[in-house]
């Protein structure tokens, strides 16, 4: 069993075709979001994760600041501008890219902006002035764990349900991060080759994960328009 002492407990809740595949908006013979929102509701999760993909579309909706932030010497340090919200929305941008303005909440979720030593003095200075948490985990590339730690311990977030692309997925289970997978198996074919996956990273046949993870089906629930509703616990192996 993890050990979610020190991170919060992680699920990956996706949608994938049959095949594996996640790029939903191609399955035009059925509704493939019909579940989605109500599962997550039904997993109770405190804070949920997008990468930057997802995220763009909530940044770029929101209102520019009322006027531009000081020019005094950033920060480096994490920001929590508050630890009392309803649930938390985690946005993956490891450049630091997406100019959230005065936008600090998805649907009342808070956001949190995971970044790294990438992200720029501006950036940061923006992130404040406009209301958003950040936390920076590593200095080129995300580090995942203590990203989880950090989520922890400064907001206090127990119950993570992580919805990226398949190398932030991958990333994460092959870190040993993932403790459950939640899955909404759509009746749908995709077929694509290159067409990204639930979990992908770069790595050889001997880096796979067949012989390291352990799933356990915990849950199936199947709905009427054939979507099945799959649950598994995650164990490392060895």
């Amino acid at each position: 069993m993890a050990d979610t002492s020190e991170r919060p407990y992680v699920l990956c809740h996706m949608t994938t075709s049959v095949d594996g595949r996640i790029k939903v908006r191609r399955w035009t013979t059925i509704d493939a979001d019909s579940h989605y929102e109500a599962v997550h509701k039904r997993l109770k999760g405190d804070a949920w994760m997008c990468g930057r993909i997802t995220m763009q579309g909530y940044a770029d909706s929101a209102k520019p600041l009322a006027s531009a932030p000081p020019d005094d010497p950033a920060s480096r340090e994490d920001h929590v501008a508050r630890t009392d919200a309803a649930g938390y929305a985690v946005a993956l941008d490891a450049r630091g890219a997406m100019d959230w303005g005065a936008r600090n909440d998805i649907e009342g979720d808070h956001v949190i902006v995971l970044t790294t030593g990438q992200a720029s003095d501006d950036r940061l200075r923006r992130l404040k002035a406009g209301g958003q948490s950040y936390i920076i985990a590593g200095e080129h590339a995300v580090d995942f764990a203590l990203a989880l730690k950090k989520l922890k311990r400064l907001f206090g977030i127990e119950r993570l349900l992580v919805e990226g692309g398949g190398r932030i997925n991958g990333s994460m289970l092959k870190a040993g991060l993932v403790d459950e997978l939640s899955l909404l198996l759509a009746p749908a074919i995709d077929g694509v080759i290159g067409t990204p996956a639930l979990f992908d990273f770069e790595g050889g046949e001997e880096e796979s994960m067949g012989s390291r993870r352990r799933l356990t089906r915990t849950a199936c629930e199947p709905f009427d328009d054939g979507t099945v509703w799959l649950r598994y616990r995650i164990e490392t192996v060895g």
